[in-house]
């Protein structure tokens, strides 16, 4: 009879043996991880994007180890050969474990020593589970903690993703509204304030106010970018650099800030950056803060879009899906719902990312793998979001002029620019007579005697009332 193979290999950790499945790389720890926190794994899952800053930290970190001499040159290239597949993510099927582990991620970063390992050592010619001649612990994990480790790693990933996702869709939304508020300057419509109408103001004004709120959300998110590129590497167990040798932090950075392209660098003070992550807290923020933009205008552009005849109808949006299972030819904001959703999920991801930040004790915050799963949770969200809200609404949205000029000829807040001529108690006269009788202004305020038509054709122009005046 042809032999079984074993579908188990025995790997070691300090608390002893682990059964392994054989065609996972992955050791000890990161077994006994998966066996102690169980969770559906298609939704639980460690984001990718730390698995690939991670391997982008062991990549970092054997650079700065052999140039330091404190790792053998074969050891670390081969250390360096199997991040680089992990950085590509071409074994991310190797990294099963949960967000819902130890809050300093000590066994995702075992887990990656474990499988650059035994991957490495596979290239060399040895057994999986063999630890030789590469040590999940002694080379992959050389001059280094899981406790500054993970928080390089948090950085790094939210660098990474922000400026190849989020940027570029907020810089592509800003342009569009940029154009639009070129394009609409010259349509005059009602301006309409607690719900209700109000003065004249240009539709081009309206998207200038929304492009402005875009364009100062991307400042601050690059601004608040600026303190992630400050790195806990070098700090080791507690922040004093405990095992790792003289120069380790600053040439780990420089090496980071060769492979990424960031200017990343060394932290002026690791006890803060492993201790709190108050940078993080403040980047979401500012991610908060874009959702909140968002929020004001989606829904802005959702009601000005309603009807199409029963509404205000001054927005006409494309035509995506049918909107009603039951309604035929009815046709949804659907776009606008969706990034609205979203926003409310960001809000809610920050408040998480508030919370975590808070509990940090002494040395150690152990809330990390929350901090940043909400992080780059957020940050996905909004990229794809503002992407598709782009491509599938914002470029198609058209203004409907017949309905804009019929609903500002109606509007009784145009007697606003009687004020400086008949004062404001005259003119508030007007605006009742004319909504009690359903006249026209100008009905009105010939009929009340306080202007004639002459004064009124030359003093109420919508046109004139989207500026300031020039005085007399």
């Amino acid at each position: 009879m042809p032999k079984t193979q074993p579908t188990h290999r025995t790997e070691q950790d300090s608390l002893g043996p682990v059964a392994v499945a054989h065609n996972c790389y992955w050791g000890a720890q990161t077994q006994r991880s998966l066996e102690n926190f169980a969770f559906p794994a298609h939704t639980e899952r460690m984001p990718h994007d730390i698995i690939h800053a991670l391997a982008i930290q062991k990549h970092a970190a054997a650079l700065a180890n052999m140039a330091l001499g404190v790792l053998d040159t074969k050891l670390g290239n081969a250390i360096i050969a199997e991040a680089k597949k992990i950085q590509k993510g071409m074994m991310d099927d190797q990294f099963p474990l949960v967000i819902w582990q130890t809050g300093s991620g000590t066994q995702s970063n075992m887990n990656i020593n474990e499988v650059i390992a035994n991957s490495a050592n596979e290239q060399l010619g040895q057994p999986l589970g063999s630890k030789s001649p590469v040590h999940p612990n002694d080379h992959c994990n050389c001059s280094q903690s899981s406790n500054d480790t993970f928080p390089t790693a948090m950085h790094i990933a939210a660098v990474l993703l922000c400026h190849k996702t989020l940027l570029p869709a907020i810089e592509r939304l800003n342009d569009d509204l940029a154009k639009k508020t070129r394009a609409f300057k010259d349509i005059i419509k009602v301006g309409r304030t607690h719900t209700q109408d109000a003065t004249p103001i240009s539709l081009g004004q309206v998207f200038s106010g929304y492009h402005a709120m875009t364009q100062a959300s991307a400042q601050r998110i690059r601004h608040a970018l600026q303190a992630l590129y400050a790195l806990a590497q070098g700090g080791s167990a507690v922040g004093t650099g405990l095992n790792t040798p003289k120069g380790f932090a600053a040439q780990f950075a420089r090496h980071v800030a060769d492979i990424t392209g960031h200017p990343f660098t060394a932290t002026d003070n690791t006890y803060a950056h492993m201790a709190a992550h108050d940078d993080l807290v403040s980047f979401s923020a500012s991610l908060e803060t874009l959702a909140v933009s968002l929020m004001k205008i989606v829904n802005d552009i959702r009601f000005l879009a309603s009807g199409p005849r029963s509404g205000l109808g001054e927005l006409i949006l494309p035509a995506n899906e049918p909107g009603s299972s039951i309604m035929p030819g009815k046709v949804n904001p659907t776009q606008c719902e969706s990034l609205s959703q979203i926003c409310v999920q960001v809000m809610g991801n920050h408040s998480a990312v508030t919370i975590a930040g808070s509990q940090g004790h002494f040395e150690l915050n152990v809330y990390k793998p929350v901090i940043i799963h909400n992080v780059l949770r957020s940050l996905s969200l909004l990229a794809h979001g503002i992407t598709n809200f782009h491509r599938h609404c914002l470029t198609g949205v058209r203004p409907h002029k017949q309905r804009i000029q019929d609903l500002m000829e109606q509007s009784l807040m145009l007697v606003t620019a009687l004020n400086p001529h008949i004062g404001y108690e005259n003119a508030a006269k007007i605006a009742q007579k004319a909504h009690q009788d359903n006249s026209t202004l100008k009905q009105a305020a010939i009929a009340l005697g306080l202007v004639n038509e002459q004064q009124f054709d030359a003093w109420v122009r919508p046109q004139d009332m989207i500026r300031p005046y020039e005085p007399s």
